[in-house]
């Protein structure tokens, strides 16, 4: 064996080492905050560290699911607001479920987006700037919109606060640098406490997920839907829990996952995954 096998290959251990070691880490407090989420089932999701970070430098861990081959990209997105602790516990459950999944799909999850916001005490909706991550992303004519809608129609709720201009923050800058790199054919974004299944995309959306049925609520200045979905052309599932507290029975989230991937074995049927690094053609 040549010198630089015999170096990848004493590197292997340990590189699964720190594999290993940044799961724990993250499962140490996921499994101490989140609802439903037991030790077993956050080791079973292997965790890494993805390439972004906090404002407080905390690590943003992502977890993919490659099969061999590979005919759809798919980005499923928790906790983007912190205070939403079950929409990071469902995305840790469908890791899961999807591990046993036979389809040809590259699934890409990040179960955490904010997590300085899912770990204060309080939980937080905001980022540890004050940011609503969900009115962040560089929709068209956001620094008038983004700023009218606040003022104006939420009363300059501190809850929603946009940000002082798109993109000013390190977690929606991460998830925009995601979307260019990892070019998702579908990008699922669990929140909650709604009720409610909503879509932005130039395709035909779900009518229902589980108990959850499609009422599309509109777009709102700087939010991912609106940015990718109805800017970039990449179709947006936003899932609405009903709890923020707490998720839904198992057999629920197994339900939701189920006609999930239904409706894109319809729906996605002719779609074919670019080769990533080529860009898409809209």
């Amino acid at each position: 064996m040549g010198f630089c096998k015999r170096m990848a290959a004493a590197a292997v251990p340990l590189l699964l080492a720190m594999g290993a070691q940044a799961n724990e880490r993250a499962c140490d407090e996921f499994y101490a905050r989140l609802p439903n989420v037991s030790w077993a089932l956050c080791q079973s999701a292997q965790l890494q560290p993805g390439e972004g970070r906090s404002v407080r430098g905390r690590m943003i861990y992502t977890r993919d699911v490659l099969p061999a081959t590979t005919r759809l990209r798919v980005l499923v997105i928790g906790g983007m607001h912190g205070d939403e602790l079950s929409s990071a516990s469902v995305a840790l459950h469908w890791i899961r479920l999807a591990q046993g999944s036979p389809e040809q799909i590259h699934w890409r999850f990040i179960p955490a987006l904010n997590p300085d916001g899912l770990f204060d005490k309080p939980a937080r909706r905001m980022n540890a700037n004050g940011v609503d991550l969900n009115r962040n992303f560089p929709t068209p004519n956001w620094e008038r919109d983004a700023a009218f809608y606040w003022e104006k129609r939420t009363r300059k709720d501190p809850r929603r606060w946009p940000g002082k201009t798109p993109l000013s923050e390190p977690e929606s800058r991460y998830l925009h640098d995601e979307m260019q790199r990892f070019k998702p054919n579908l990008i699922v974004s669990i929140h909650a406490p709604y009720g409610v299944l909503d879509f932005d995309g130039p395709i035909e959306p779900p009518r229902r997920l589980g108990r959850l049925y499609l009422d599309q609520v509109g777009i709102f200045p700087g939010s991912l839907g609106n940015y990718g979905g109805v800017h970039k052309g990449m179709p947006v599932v936003t899932i609405e829990l009903p709890s923020a507290l707490l998720t839904p029975r198992n057999v629920e989230i197994q339900r939701m996952w189920a006609d999930l991937q239904k409706w894109m074995g319809v729906t996605l049927a002719g779609v074919v995954a670019e080769p990533q690094g080529v860009p898409l053609q809209r």
